[in-house]
């Protein structure tokens, strides 16, 4: 069955370039991006890796770690990295996972028969620091990532998890936020002394307080 949101991500140990991974203990309680790709030395799986290599900053200041998968073994990971920062100006700095035996790609589904029966679709997983998945995405294997939206998605989750609001739709870091609908509007005046705008008594739209 398909991990759905909510569910607890699988454990498991498996080799990467950056040695043997316990999942879960290397997770810590650290956010994880969880993505896999279809094949080394492709041309859209090297633009990706170089791009979450230089935006490593970008999850380490929202307490993210991120972790790549393909189907192929260390020794193809390995050989692959010189081509990414060749081409990508970034090398690789977070752990690539070998998964050879499919053991990883199967527990999370990444390997869609219908699509290709024998690599990993590019599936994407946001696990939070209690190891429940908060998003899935799954991309077709001619289509690259959008990494901002990652990130976009990301954010939504760490404010709506600390604050009674939703994020509405293109929503970005600063704009104006929903206050969600089981929240009366006597609880709102409490946690939201500044005010809100009222479109409709279920759109209520709010300019959060740093």
């Amino acid at each position: 069955m398909a991990l759905q949101l909510g569910d607890i991500a699988p454990d498991f140990t498996q080799d990467s370039t950056d040695g043997t991974i316990n999942f879960h203990e290397w997770a810590g309680d650290n956010w994880v991006i969880l993505f896999s790709h279809p094949k080394d030395f492709t041309p859209v799986c090297t633009t990706e890796l170089g791009e979450v290599s230089r935006l490593k900053p970008e999850f380490e200041k929202r307490n993210a770690k991120a972790m790549g998968l393909s189907v192929d073994p260390l020794d193809d990971h390995k050989a692959w990295e010189g081509d990414i920062k060749e081409t990508q100006g970034h090398g690789l700095n977070f752990p690539l996972l070998a998964d050879a035996d499919r053991k990883v790609s199967s527990l999370y589904g990444m390997i869609h028969p219908n699509a290709n029966d024998t690599l990993t679709v590019r599936s994407v997983f946001i696990i939070d620091p209690s190891k429940k998945v908060r998003l899935t995405l799954t991309y077709p294997a001619s289509t690259g990532r959008n990494f901002s939206e990652i990130l976009r998605v990301l954010d939504s989750l760490q404010l709506t998890d600390s604050q009674k609001v939703a994020t509405p739709v293109n929503w970005t870091e600063g704009d104006d936020c929903i206050i969600v609908p089981s929240v009366d509007n006597e609880k709102a005046k409490e946690l939201f002394p500044q005010g809100w705008d009222e479109k409709k008594p279920y759109l209520r739209m709010v300019k959060l307080q740093k």
